[in-house]
């Protein structure tokens, strides 16, 4: 077997929010189409790899957020409903198609789809997706990252320490709670990394995390193996690099994803039936939402979808990235002088298994080329860091995925009067932690509330969804809610007046984190 290795980590995150199952909003919808498209078909791979036992490796994040909300009862209730409406609007489109032989044959199998995806989450997973990814993970088959409590981006914060560390503290408790598991890595969220941030992960236990390929790229000194091999710092935190290049591969202008034969994502009954086919399913909703009925190839003209073709290609471009990805290692343990090399491959889920339907189908088969073939092996961060005191001694640079690999598009012109916002009631959290040390009662809730909202505040997701314009509104409407939500607890506490019903009704609408404790902003020794 190659000391060659392949590292899979694939990303899952939703922003937070208090879902509303009544008229099923399109954020609460995301996290329903989340759970049938990539979380589900992942486990379900996980377990086909399983019984045919193929050995599989790979890392994966969870967002605290995200699991948040596939814990709540009400989003599992929520989910179940959903699908008996869309099974419901798919018996209505098996008797629609019924003379067009190919969309019935389509229709028909989304309905089977449903009624199993209802069966596995309902007796096979319990509703409980999170203890199934932990199964996996307590089995060394999957490696769980932790990462920050509202996926914020650290290095806006990064002159705040004890910001950053509330971040992380949060993070780890969530994950400890969720997961029963003391990580070892970290997800720095959109892979943004500042100088100095290791030693505050360091400090909670921490061991590595992975950046953009141009923060290993641009570090002093040059990596002699570049991105194929993990490099330390001074106290020997390790720093993987994720692989540009098989981004491109897969999602990029000419990427697998966009093979004609593959499954048009974006042409959905429930933007082109009629409105009074899609009542029963939109309830008292006046707005179109997409549905899992999709009938038509990416191809520009009305070719309609064919399940066996697109299993063909995704075959043969599973074993065309293996191929691509030996070769890229042999050749770069060559010029490393014989040397083992590894490569980072992360995903996010929204394109791994939403944007592109045959995505998870596409890794199952990937694992299984890697299996059959003695070059390379499938590995986790933590089998590569048993040797990282052997690691080069390096300072890595400032990157991030997002923007031109400095994060630039999460504060833009459209965004940045954000983070005057966020910055000012971090510092004035920070301020209420050492002047409040240690209280109780009703003042104690009152931290631990606007704990949540600074933290909710600190989330990258409101000023993405800004600058990438998918619900604007929305992200402006939950920014500005948490920052008018801890103005009130401040202002409530410098004048000793506290509303009861006002502080029971926001906690209650902001039940994330039940463990916290506003003490994680207080000043470290």
């Amino acid at each position: 077997m190659s000391s060659n290795s392949l590292i899979f980590h694939f990303v899952a995150h939703k922003p937070y929010y208090k879902t509303n199952n009544e008229d099923y909003s399109s954020q609460t919808q995301a996290i329903f189409y989340a759970i049938s498209q990539v979380y589900m078909p992942l486990l379900n791979m996980f377990a086909s790899l399983e019984l045919d036992e193929v050995p599989f490796k790979m890392g994966m994040t969870i967002s605290p957020t995200l699991c948040a909300q596939l814990s709540d009862p009400e989003i599992q209730q929520g989910y179940v409903e959903w699908l008996d409406k869309l099974i419901e609007l798919g018996e209505k489109e098996c008797i629609k198609n019924d003379g067009d032989e190919k969309k019935l044959e389509l229709a028909k199998h989304y309905v089977k789809c449903l009624k199993r995806d209802k069966i596995d989450f309902v007796e096979t997973f319990n509703m409980d997706l999170i203890s199934k990814f932990s199964y996996y993970a307590k089995k060394g088959n999957i490696e769980l990252f932790a990462t920050s409590a509202t996926f914020s981006f650290l290095p806006h914060i990064a002159d705040f320490p004890e910001a950053v560390n509330a971040q992380i503290e949060q993070g780890l408790i969530s994950h400890k709670n969720f997961f029963g598991i003391a990580p070892e890595g970290f997800y720095l969220p959109h892979l943004g990394y500042t100088n100095g941030l290791e030693a505050n992960l360091r400090s909670y236990g921490l061991n590595y995390t992975i950046l953009d390929a141009q923060g290993l790229l641009f570090a002093k000194p040059e990596p002699s193996m570049g991105i194929f091999s993990p490099v330390r710092s001074e106290s020997s935190f390790a720093f993987f690099a994720r692989d540009q290049q098989s981004e491109r591969e897969i999602f990029g202008k000419n990427g697998y994803m966009k093979n004609p034969i593959y499954r048009n994502q974006t042409r959905d009954i429930g933007f082109d039936s009629d409105l009074n086919e899609l009542s029963d399913f939109l309830g008292n909703s006046s707005s179109r939402k997409e549905t899992v009925f999709k009938y038509f190839q990416q191809k520009n003209d009305d070719s309609i979808y064919c399940i066996d073709q697109a299993n063909a290609q995704v075959l043969a471009d599973a074993k065309d990235f293996v191929a691509k990805k030996v070769d890229t290692l042999e050749k770069a343990s060559e010029i490393c002088g014989g040397k083992d090399c590894s490569l980072v491959c992360t995903f996010d889920a929204d394109t791994l298994g939403e944007k592109w339907y045959e995505g998870i189908n596409w890794l199952e088969q990937v694992f299984r080329e890697i299996a059959a073939n003695d070059k390379v092996e499938a590995k986790n961060c933590c089998d590569i860091t048993k040797t990282q005191y052997q690691f080069e001694n390096v300072r890595v640079a400032f990157s991030s995925e997002q923007g031109n690999g400095y994060g630039e598009n999460l504060l833009t012109n459209g965004n940045d009067w954000m983070i005057r916002y966020m910055r000012k009631n971090t510092e004035r959290m920070i301020d209420l932690a050492d002047r409040f040390s240690e209280k109780t009662g009703l003042k104690s809730r009152a931290l631990n509330l606007a704990t949540k909202e600074v933290l909710l505040s600190q989330s990258s997701d409101w000023p993405l969804m800004i600058y990438d314009k998918t619900n604007p509104d929305f992200a402006k409407e939950q920014f500005i809610k948490t920052i008018n939500g801890f103005s009130t607890v401040y202002e409530s506490l410098g004048s000793n007046t506290i509303s009861t019903e006002w502080l029971t009704n926001l906690e209650k609408e902001h039940d994330l984190f039940p463990w916290t404790n506003y003490m994680i902003f207080s000043k470290k020794l």
